[in-house]
């Protein structure tokens, strides 16, 4: 596995969760059905977006609210990444029906592009949080 250059103040909880995510995204990739594919590509960007709140979020943020999904925290402690946050909000109940064992809730192509987006968002998520993408690394070598 390539070393990853990054900011040394970079939390380890949020390396832990990028490397949970990369991992979720292998799982996605090898995945039987659609519906596992979609969820399991979900729960790899929900795991890139908790990389980014363990990272920035200050103990504050939790207090001063009352409990709330992570892709409206994520809005408000990396407003860059808000598209995004909305966009996987709402495949929230897609990934529910998949769970839940509906095999009709996704077609192949709808988990396909989950697949991708969340291979592209993990990738933004490393350069946000000022990490050499694996996926740069990847092609370097």
């Amino acid at each position: 596995m390539p070393i990853v250059t990054h900011d040394r103040r970079t939390a380890p909880t949020a390396l832990r969760l990028l490397a949970t995510s990369r991992s979720a995204l292998r799982e996605a990739e090898h995945a039987d059905s659609p519906g596992e594919r979609y969820a399991t590509a979900h729960l790899a960007a929900l795991r890139a977006a908790a990389a980014v709140l363990a990272a920035r979020a200050r103990p504050d943020d939790a207090r001063s609210r009352r409990p709330t999904s992570a892709w409206v925290l994520l809005s408000g402690v990396a407003p860059e990444l808000a598209e995004w946050a909305a966009y996987f909000a709402a495949g929230a109940d897609k990934r529910a029906a998949a769970l839940a064992g509906l095999r009709t809730a996704v077609t192949p192509r709808e988990a396909d592009d989950l697949l991708r987006d969340s291979h592209i968002f993990l990738a933004l998520v490393e350069t946000t949080l000022g990490l050499l993408p694996h996926s740069a690394l990847d092609r370097a070598g």
